[in-house]
């Protein structure tokens, strides 16, 4: 039988108290029954683990009733003993339970149900406590089971003449909150995009054309840009670098780009300066390039020149493939050391 839609539930004033321990005394044998001095210190000491169930003002003469209660206080141990079950441990993450009691005029109707139901539902939300844990007779077993509680067995505890049997609710536990993807999917994710066909292209040395082959007119600005994307120059890396239609082509003095050990063999070689050479010119942020890195500041060849950060490819570091200014707004890219895409 479900309970009445009269019924709320709240926490107890003091006075209530002692209506609480008014129905205690006449639903338990004497033997079980809690002291007035235990209900007190309960409420004191733990006062939003004592709940009650009222019925409205419409139903009684005035106010609001008491009919039923649960109280608890908190251990460190996850199971009851005696010593649990007699101290309050603030700050332990076990709720146990003394009594659930319904006043004998309104039992058989649901309430117990109800008010368990709501006790253990605030404490879930709350995540104040890990488990809530309670002693019961036996005929009792499927009252606390229909709230939730899982029947442990036979309790150490001993109050009063009958045996006592041990049941638990355990907190649900909360779905931990996404921490972004495993080591494995990321490894699985590298080894697929490994997979994908990379983008391919022809050098500037390759292509029939020559440069004219990849440079296009831009109708609106009359500048020559490139006609293609810009790809690394390295074989099978293909990662793009600059796309199509955003550098100006420009033809200026070549510059002394690689160090004095040599170049990478997979780069192709630059003409010597005072020999000019052709340049993709990006401005006027490096924000324009789709994939570029920077190497350390480097000191020029010319003493009245500012020092030149030199570029690489940011996927396999393959450089020098141009230069730019430190702190400047034009970079410089060279191009016979791109591939243009097909």
């Amino acid at each position: 039988m479900s309970a009445s839609p009269n019924i709320f539930f709240d926490s107890l004033t003091d006075t209530e108290v002692y209506e609480a321990h008014s129905i205690e005394t006449k639903g338990f044998p004497a033997d079980e029954a809690g002291s007035l001095e235990t209900f007190q210190y309960r409420h004191a000491h733990a006062p939003e683990l004592f709940l009650g169930a009222f019925e409205s003002a419409s139903t009684v003469d005035a106010g609001r009733a008491l009919v039923a209660y649960v109280n608890a206080t908190r251990s460190t141990f996850d199971t009851l003993t005696h010593a649990s079950m007699s101290t309050h441990e603030p700050g332990g993450r076990s709720a146990c339970i003394h009594s659930v009691c319904v006043r004998e005029d309104r039992k058989r109707k649901g309430i117990a149900s109800a008010l368990l139901k709501e006790y253990l539902a605030r404490l879930a939300a709350t995540k104040s406590v890990d488990r809530v844990l309670l002693i019961a007779h036996e005929e009792l077993r499927p009252l606390y089971e229909g709230c939730g509680f899982k029947w442990v067995g036979p309790s150490s505890v001993h109050h009063g003449s009958r045996p006592w049997f041990e049941m638990r609710w355990e907190a649900p536990v909360s779905a931990p909150a996404p921490s972004g993807p495993s080591q494995q999917q990321i490894l699985e994710a590298l080894q697929a995009s490994s997979r994908k066909p990379r983008p391919t292209g022809q050098l500037l040395s390759e292509m029939s054309g020559g440069i004219a082959e990849a440079s296009i007119v831009d109708e609106k600005s009359g500048r020559t840009r490139n006609a293609h994307d810009l790809l690394c120059p390295r074989s099978g890396c293909g990662s793009v670098i600059l796309r199509k239609s955003v550098a100006s082509l420009e033809e200026k003095e070549a510059a002394a780009l690689d160090p004095p050990t040599g170049k990478s063999p997979d780069l192709p070689a630059l003409p010597a300066p005072p020999a000019s050479a052709h340049w993709w010119l990006v401005e006027p942020s490096p924000m324009e390039f789709e994939n570029i890195g920077f190497s350390r500041p480097v000191a020029p060849t010319d003493d009245e020149k500012k020092p030149l950060k030199l570029l690489i490819c940011a996927d396999c570091d393959i450089g020098p493939l141009g230069y730019s200014e430190v702190g400047g707004t034009q970079f410089w890219l060279s191009a016979e050391r791109v591939r243009y895409r097909s």
